[in-house]
């Protein structure tokens, strides 16, 4: 049996890094995880050693440095190709899971529904780099563009988040688009913390417990 594969997506600041680190301290001790299985958590960009050098080079805010949409996409799916190859499909295979922040959808969303590139070749492109490896279940963290820049106010935004309202907007609606046709687990990130963790942590038990 392979392990599970859990993803978190959402805008900027909706908390996905907060529910992950709540997520995976309570993991291990709950039950459904079998005995010898590791949790691994990461994320997207730089989940592998080169997605870290494609990080700098993706998010950096040098406006001389600007990628072309179409190399952007292409930057991304060379760092998903190596994170499956590298750590994500590994660890399934030994029967680990894996948590990560953001994966495929994210994409689709930033660079398919923000960037209008063409979702076709998104979708092409990803049938290729993902390697058969996608989510078991899939959380949408949502919150507004207007509150997702209100949170993020005091922090110094790279390259994608320093985009503006106009381009999150077309992200945001893009994310609910796909949450729907996808039929993602959709949790309003207004909540306090607690309350989130403890929405995720239910629907994980409810996800999973007979199928260990």
């Amino acid at each position: 049996m392979k392990g599970k594969f859990i993803v978190i997506e959402g805008i900027d600041g909706c908390g996905k890094t907060t529910q992950i680190d709540e997520l995976s301290k309570w993991l291990p001790n709950s039950g459904l995880m079998k005995k010898g299985s590791k949790l691994i958590k990461t994320r997207e960009p730089g989940g592998s050693l080169l997605g870290k050098k494609l990080r700098e080079l993706i998010l950096d805010n040098n406006k001389n440095n600007k990628p072309s949409s179409l190399a952007e996409l292409l930057l991304y799916s060379a760092d998903r190709a190596e994170h499956v190859s590298k750590i994500i499909a590994p660890a399934l295979n030994k029967n680990d899971w894996v948590i990560s922040d953001r994966f495929s959808d994210s994409t689709l969303a930033y660079q398919g529904y923000g960037r209008n590139i063409n979702l076709e070749i998104i979708k092409n492109l990803e049938s290729i780099v993902c390697q058969g490896e996608y989510p078991d279940l899939t959380f949408y963290l949502e919150i507004s563009p207007e509150e997702s820049i209100l949170r993020r106010k005091n922090e110094i935004p790279d390259r994608i988040e320093s985009e503006g309202m106009k381009f999150l907007k077309k992200v945001n609606d893009g994310f609910k688009l796909i949450a729907k046709e996808k039929n993602w687990k959709v949790i309003s990130a207004s909540q306090n913390i607690q309350t989130i963790s403890k929405e995720i942590k239910e629907i994980v038990l409810k996800k999973f417990s007979n199928k260990k």
